[in-house]
């Protein structure tokens, strides 16, 4: 591409968990045979690195690095190129250095926690032959001037070459690469910082390399892809002649720097180099011009108007074109003999296609629920017709209840499902969330359905779907039960659910599998067929159930409390700057800033991470369409305000007592405003702690004066309203669309907050300046864990958040009682400042400590139970 371009290596990231959904998803399954394929692609793609990251909560990090690096090492098209080993779990790294055969890279290690923790570590890199990734990051946090990155650099260096003797030529500096073109003039000088930095390092620091990932400069211009390829492509030509020499860039966002348009490569390059003071207002002046492909549009092609009726109306179903819909089904109903025929004859031949392509992997979910709006349109201006004439209405596949269990509010999910089933000409009834298993069977007996459907995000929606099949088998039903839901899956289908109910019980993990299992339910042979098939099925999913083994040891509640982490006190913890309870309010406009989009795009049925996914080769033209259409929704519900974003959060003076943290109203700790009990890992931990969330508090007894944070946010404030209102239009597709964008408007509220906290409420990391991507990332102090997730798996926890911050008074939001949160867009948890704290899986544990959590809490055994079941040993 570029003078010196030849001579950079090129580091290829599919293989990491927390940038492939793809291969994330592959690792949790355990396909480790087409988890190679995606380290093999990389290779044959031309990665002369793979860096692979195993940091997932669900997954054994350590096994997982284990097993897959033990596979790679028999690959020999892939064990070709060197291996860094990527995590923030120093075990991880050191379980993969253990495996690598030749020499590997570890990513990475810094001063952040101090020297002696930096040369130890490099001490053990050396040992094990392995070069190193060395982050400019020292005790007074991330470097962001020139000066800064030199200064820890060349620390860094010295620290390395005399104090470890670790080889020049296998440091590789990473001097932070900075977002530009901010809006924020203390940024405008970021990339030059870099390339300047490089420049010195490369001057005063001998064989060392330098690398950084590239993305992250562009991070202001995300969404316009034409504009963001120009900003890498200038900032490597002038970064690569500095002597940067490797890093992590993705080829398809690279445009030759020769052949970008000479007006937009003048502007970046004004921003790369910060030339002036009005770069960045011009190239934002210009960026628009740019938008898309950066070509000039192309006049729409409308010849398949010339066509008759019938496929004037398949093509608005399957291009999902609303704007003809009226026009064409009128004309095709002048044209038939009755108004019910349209719908039964191209309106479905035209569903019917939509229905095949989208089986064949043609079409994508988004484009289906496009279609879907469409039909709507469609048979509601048919309606009054229909009516007057009196006709019956047109024969359905079959008509299924869809409901979201009682205590849940989660139904993005279950939504998508039933616009895929209307599009398959199944009459859906819909009951929402919350709904009590009363009301789901009385209401399945009165609209006579074929099949009932549950769902449920929450892992205390799992006890209730198996009380709806008890229910069912004592009533007598004989109806097909449907299981969906992020916490649902095949094998507590079959070992939780299905011996309660004597009729077909099928698990149904998304959207794409919905009409399938469907039609095969329908008639009474091919019923009987599938449920001896689905019978067969979760016996041998019991036997595996029944036969698996742990993979650790497990421990008593008493050893792994002997085990417990110590993190190290020497420093006072800090102060927050301001105790108590704050209500925080912020526009909608600033916390787009923060949105995560690669789950957005998960929600919709795009596997991907943002934003490489809007250049995928086979959902790219969907996703760009689909990020397009989100950020529409986000324009209009600014403008308006229909969407309202409410949070509070609240830091205290606190204690570890055991297992639990004490919470008081202020610093002589004579008022407890509350307990918060956590649960500790239960298994054989041969080098590492058995963790508990109050390990990263001080002791009570230590006298040390320790704190703790607790929030609760929601950008879900007239979600619903919103969404209603769409409905009653018929336009499931951005009903939906409110839903996802208001779910990830929630999370980004607590990415901004969690920020604010750090640098302003708490001020335990007053000087943080990170991207977005270092935000996703979590590559900052502390963490912020949510009641209901990994480290702490129980959600009755909520209801202590709710009490210290009177939650309700200042959001609105509340708990349900299964303790989901409302509304659906909300999210609550704990910070926690330590700078050793760090996020862990619970995982199972055992009967011991499930009797002391239960006296910790003031349960019965039983209640315990409960609320613990997932967690609990088999």
């Amino acid at each position: 591409m570029n003078e010196g371009f030849s001579t950079f290596v090129n580091v290829g990231e599919r293989t990491n968990v927390t940038g492939s959904a793809k291969f994330k998803r592959l690792i949790l399954e355990g396909d480790y045979e087409t988890a190679l394929d995606v380290a093999r692609q990389q290779v044959e793609n031309g990665a002369q690195v793979i860096d692979i990251n195993m940091d997932e909560a669900m997954l054994d990090s350590v096994e997982a690095m284990r097993t897959f690096l033990n596979l790679i090492a028999s690959e020999p098209d892939i064990s070709r190129v060197p291996i860094m080993i990527d995590s923030s779990k120093w075990e991880v790294i050191e379980a993969g250095l253990k495996c690598v055969q030749g020499k590997a890279i570890v990513n990475s290690i810094s001063l952040k926690e101090g020297e002696a923790l930096f040369l130890n570590q490099a001490k053990l890199i050396k040992r094990y032959g392995a070069a190193t990734v060395v982050m400019a990051f020292d005790e007074k946090g991330q470097a962001d001037t020139q000066a800064r990155k030199v200064e820890i650099c060349q620390r860094s260096y010295k620290l390395l070459t005399e104090q470890v003797n670790f080889p020049a030529e296998d440091i590789i500096f990473d001097p932070n690469i900075f977002a530009v073109a901010t809006g924020i003039e203390e940024h405008d000088n970021y990339a030059v910082d870099f390339i300047e930095a490089t420049r010195e390092i490369k001057r005063t620091c001998p064989y060392v390399h330098v690398s950084g990932g590239l993305s992250n400069i562009s991070f202001s211009f995300r969404g316009n892809n034409p504009v963001r390829e120009a900003m890498h492509s200038v900032f490597l030509y002038h970064a690569i002649r500095a002597g940067m020499d490797m890093g992590i860039v993705n080829a398809g966002q690279l445009e030759v720097y020769d052949e970008i348009p000479t007006e937009l490569r003048d502007a970046v390059e004004d921003v790369i180099l910060n030339r002036h003071p009005q770069a960045t207002e011009r190239l934002l002046d210009l960026a628009p011009k740019y938008q898309g492909d950066g070509k000039a549009q192309v006049k729409e092609d409308l010849s398949w108007r010339e066509l008759p009726v019938n496929k004037r109306l398949e093509h608005s179903l399957v291009k999902g074109i609303t704007d003809y819909i009226i026009e064409d089904t009128e004309a095709a109903r002048l044209e038939a003999e009755k108004p019910l025929h349209v719908i039964e004859g191209p309106l479905m031949d035209g569903m019917n296609v939509v229905g095949d392509l989208f089986g064949e992997g043609k079409m994508f979910l988004p484009q289906v629920v496009k279609s879907a709006r469409v039909m709507k349109k469609a048979v509601a201006h048919l309606q009054p017709f229909i009516e007057a004439e009196k006709t019956e209405e047109t024969k359905s596949n079959g008509k299924i209840l869809l409901a979201t269990v009682k205590g849940d509010v989660h139904d993005i999910g279950k939504n998508i499902v039933g616009v895929v089933l209307q599009c398959n000409n199944f009459e859906v009834v819909d009951l929402g969330v919350m709904v009590p298993a009363a009301t789901i069977l009385q209401k399945a007996k009165d609209e006579n359905v074929d099949m009932i459907g549950l769902s449920g995000l929450i892992t205390p929606s799992l006890d209730e779907m198996v009380h709806v099949a008890k229910e069912m088998q004592r009533q007598n039903f004989d109806l097909p039960l449907l299981i969906g839901g992020a916490t649902t899956s095949k094998a507590h289908t079959a070992v939780k659910i299905e011996q309660n109910y004597d009729h077909p019980v099928a698990y149904v993990p998304n959207a794409s599998r919905a009409v399938g299992v469907c039609q095969k339910l329908l008639n009474a042979e091919s019923r009987r067929i599938y449920g001896e098939e689905l019978k067969k099925e979760y016996d041998k999913v019991r036997e595996q159930h029944a036969r698996k083994r742990p993979r650790s040891k497990a421990v008593s509640l008493e050893s792994a409390r002997k085990n417990a982490f110590l993190p190290d006190f020497s420093q006072q913890p800090v102060k927050p700057n301001k105790l108590g309870v704050t209500p925080v309010s912020v526009s909608l406009d600033t916390l787009r800033h923060y949105i995560d989009w690669t789950p957005f795009f998960l929600t919709w049925s795009l596997a991907g991470k943002y934003p490489r996914i809007l250049e995928d080769e086979i959902v790219g033209e969907e996703a760009k369409k689909l990020f397009a259409d989100a950020n529409n929704m986000l324009d209009k519900v600014i403008a308006d305000q229909s969407l309202e974003a409410k949070g509070v959060i609240g830091l205290f003076d606190a204690a570890r007592v055991g297992d639990d943290i004490q919470i008081y109203a202020d610093d002589s700790r004579n008022s407890v405003l509350g307990v918060a009990h956590h649960l500790r890992q239960q298994t054989e931990k041969s080098e590492f702690a058995n963790y508990c969330l109050s390990d990263f508090i001080a002791q009570k007894e230590s006298g040390i004066n320790d704190y703790i944070g607790a929030f609760a946010v929601t950008a879900g404030i007239g979600e619903n309203e919103l969404a209603a209102y769409y409905e009653a239009q018929g336009d499931d597709y951005n009903a939906i669309m409110v839903k996802a964008v208001a779910d990830r408007l929630a999370e980004a509220f607590a990415e901004y907050l969690h920020e604010q906290v750090r640098k302003v409420y708490w001020g335990f990391s007053p000087n943080e300046d990170l991207s977005n991507e270092d935000l996703i990332r979590e590559k900052y102090q502390g963490i912020r864990p949510a009641p209901g997730y990994a480290a702490c798996p129980e959600h009755t926890e909520k209801q202590l958040i709710w009490d210290l911050l009177d939650a309700e008074k200042h959001t609105g939001m509340s708990l349900t009682e299964s303790y989901a949160m409302f509304p659906g867009a909300s999210v609550s948890g704990w910070y926690f400042s330590h700078p050793q704290s760090r996020y862990f899986a619970v995982a199972k544990i055992q009967q011991d400590q499930l009797q002391d959590y239960a006296q910790r809490k003031g349960w019965s055994v039983e209640e315990a139970e409960k609320w613990l079941a997932p967690n609990l040993s088999d």
